[in-house]
């Protein structure tokens, strides 16, 4: 499908869906399923979002009354903003090769799904949902608008990287002419910090390393100061562009080792150079300008392969 208005039909034809966000969900995952699935509601049909169990509670009331743990053998299952099926795995699996439609942004999508509806030119998945819904001649209202723009702000980074373009900008203008109320999530995506955000960053800050005079930077983020910090997975949120906003770093490598014996990997990378690509040396993913990637092993274990693939990139030297 290379236009919304194939998806549209396609799902104007049926009914009894079931949307499925990735693993560790984020604004733009969230916001398209709560987007679409109350607009599909609204023309009477039958939609639920999946439990996903990573779910965070920043969105538990976008969720509330969305959200199921039973499907239907009729069920039509969509993915929205999902790459691969191996993000499905956080008790998904029972999904796997099912998928008939997925709604995505990513570059780096597998066509996994029967039929995928991807425009790579966006920033955010949040625009495809938008489009969509038009397509659909959904009666867009204020929960939907607010659904859409969580999802377009934070892929974007309340509009500050580079991703960001006229489309993004006009999608968000479009959402707020329908009632959402932007200046609360905000302020709640950008603004607030708690203290154990505020001092995980001083520890990231203290044993971030160094290379290439100062362009690249990668740090490790152990799980025993997560659980010692009490860091939260709503606090942990934009954590892997932290390493960016610093003056003169153009590339960022956050590892974490949140999953007994793997280390994820979130790549940031400024225009002129490929995150996607260097993922993509390890198994991974994304775009050029974010992108992501497990292995197995310790921290230790994924720093080193991550600096191997940088200096074979000619990143470091």
């Amino acid at each position: 499908m290379q236009r919304a208005e194939e998806a549209a039909r396609w799902l104007l034809e049926r009914d009894d869906f079931l949307i499925l966000t990735h693993r560790r969900p984020d604004g733009d995952a969230v916001g398209c399923a709560v987007a679409l699935c109350l607009g599909l509601r609204s023309l009477g049909k039958t939609a639920w979002i999946w439990k996903n169990p990573q779910f965070t509670d920043r969105y538990a009331g976008r969720l509330a009354g969305l959200v199921t743990e039973q499907v239907s053998e009729t069920a039509v299952i969509v993915a929205v903003d999902m790459a691969t099926e191996d993000l499905m795995l956080y008790g998904g699996e029972q999904f796997l090769g099912k998928t008939q439609l997925c709604v995505d942004h990513h570059p780096s999508n597998t066509r996994y799904a029967a039929h995928t509806l991807l425009q790579s030119q966006c920033a955010a998945c949040g625009e495809v949902i938008w489009e969509l819904l038009e397509a659909m001649e959904v009666a867009i209202t204020k929960d939907m608008a607010e659904a859409v723009y969580i999802a377009v702000s934070t892929d974007t980074g309340c509009f500050r990287f580079s991703n960001t373009t006229a489309r993004t900008l006009h999608t968000a203008a479009m959402t707020v002419e329908h009632g959402a109320d932007i200046t609360p999530i905000n302020r709640v995506f950008f603004e607030i910090k708690t203290k154990g955000r505020l001092q995980l960053e001083a520890r990231i800050i203290d044993s971030m390393e160094f290379f290439a005079d100062g362009k690249v930077a990668i740090c490790c983020l152990p799980q025993a100061w997560v659980e010692e910090l009490q860091v939260t997975e709503d606090d942990m949120d934009s954590i892997s562009g932290f390493p960016r906003t610093i003056e003169g770093v153009e590339v960022s490598v956050l590892v974490r080792d949140s999953e007994p014996g793997k280390a994820k990997m979130s790549v940031r990378a400024a225009p002129g150079y490929d995150a996607s690509a260097y993922c993509a040396r390890l198994g991974g993913g994304g775009h050029k300008t974010a992108a992501g990637v497990v292995v197995r092993g310790s921290l230790e274990d994924g720093k080193n392969a991550m600096l191997k693939v940088l200096r074979e990139e000619n990143v470091i030297g």
